[in-house]
């Protein structure tokens, strides 16, 4: 499906498999991952700081409803979130145990030195970008909250820190490529009619019609509560299909319609991959064998889709006027999402729905073609 690609298609098993790491990731990466047994161990760990006070006695009763209150506190935050807080707090622990301190209680001036290291590392250690090193200090207030602690992010050691960095260090967003009309149907035309390209196909075209995150994609089962991982499901109509989305701000519907011709239909690459895929129950997105040509029961990673993006991008030629490493650091998961926003003409408040934004502001960050002048306030003041 994807032999003409280099080193990131050389088999099957990097786009397929459901693990993995891409090319850019840096190398403080390894502290942005669990294995299981850290994992387990912060699970654990949470789950018995939920337990009866001291004064108030055990009963059947209580004791099932703290196995109840342990299992929501579970699932308070995304898994993404939970294994990147872990990550933070491993990584925030073992650089106290360097300097020589202990991270209990919390400390404002060692979490402000901390955050100066981050942002300007001695040695060979690279610097983090401001909004990492904002998000490794989000998961630190989170697991000190978890202890029974709070760290004051106000306190001068480290809000003044903090500023500094981003006075400093602070530099624009980059924002992917968009995925434009044109570039989706060549890359769609890439991909084989075996039962995997016919998967990838419905990926590529939900995604895209549906401005979809990656995680998004994946997370859809064919039917509500089919698992207990899914984040949503998918009901296929006459006119097009509806997505029930348990976003970031909550449910919401996604409506994407039927298109002008079967090749570029996400709705009909949906229904052909489901039939002969033989899918009436659980995860949409699943992996396939070795050969391509049966469908697993497993669900598929979201890093699937970023580097399913990445081949088909390379294999067909899209700004093939480019070096291959520009092009594969220039779209991701995001291209998508962009690239519907960029390319529908239609209000910008059907893109927002669309897109779940909350504001019209945040989607007209994704809207890469926007004509930033179309409303010319200097004429209508009558200049």
């Amino acid at each position: 499906m994807l032999k003409n690609m280099g080193s990131l298609t050389n088999s099957s098993t990097k786009i397929e498999g459901s693990g993995g790491s891409e090319s850019e990731i840096s190398s403080s990466a390894s502290y942005d991952s669990l294995n299981g047994d850290e994992h387990d161990e912060r699970t654990s760990r949470d789950r018995a700081s939920i337990a009866l006070p001291a004064n108030v006695a055990s009963s059947g009763a209580l004791d099932r409803l703290i196995d109840t209150a342990r299992d929501y506190a579970e699932a308070s935050t995304a898994g993404n979130t939970n294994k990147a807080y872990a990550a933070d707090w491993k990584h925030f622990t073992r650089w106290c145990r360097l300097k020589g301190t202990e991270p209990l209680p919390p400390s404002p001036e060692m979490v402000g030195l901390y955050l100066a290291d981050l942002a300007a590392p001695g040695g060979k250690a690279p610097a983090l970008s401001v909004s990492t090193i904002e998000r490794r200090l989000s998961g630190l207030a989170w697991n000190y909250r978890q202890r029974g602690f709070t760290l004051d992010r106000k306190n001068r050691h480290i809000a003044t820190v903090l500023a500094g960095i981003k006075r400093k260090h602070a530099r624009p967003p980059v924002q992917k490529e968009a995925i434009l009309p044109e570039d989706i149907q060549a890359m769609v035309a890439a991909l084989p009619y075996d039962l995997r390209g016919l998967r990838d196909r419905a990926i590529l075209l939900l995604g895209y019609a549906g401005g979809l995150r990656r995680s998004e994609v994946v997370c859809l089962d064919v039917h509500k509560d089919d698992t207990p991982d899914s984040g949503g499901w998918v009901e296929v109509f006459d006119g097009g299909a509806l997505l029930t989305l348990n976003a970031k701000t909550g449910w919401r519907e996604v409506e994407v319609g039927r298109g002008s011709s079967d090749q570029t239909c996400p709705v009909h690459a949906l229904e052909q991959w489901l039939h002969f895929a033989k899918i009436d129950f659980g995860p949409v997105f699943v992996r396939t064998s070795r050969d391509g040509k049966r469908a697993l029961v497993t669900r598929l990673s979201d890093k699937h889709v970023a580097r399913l993006i990445k081949a088909t991008v390379l294999k067909s030629g899209v700004r093939s006027d480019l070096p291959e490493a520009k092009r594969l650091a220039m779209f991701s998961g995001h291209s998508l999402r962009a690239g519907l926003a960029s390319s529908a003409e239609v209000d910008e408040r059907y893109v927002q729905k669309q897109l779940g934004h909350a504001s019209a502001e945040m989607t007209r960050r994704y809207q890469r073609r926007r004509d930033r002048f179309r409303v010319n306030l200097t004429k209508a003041a009558g200049l």
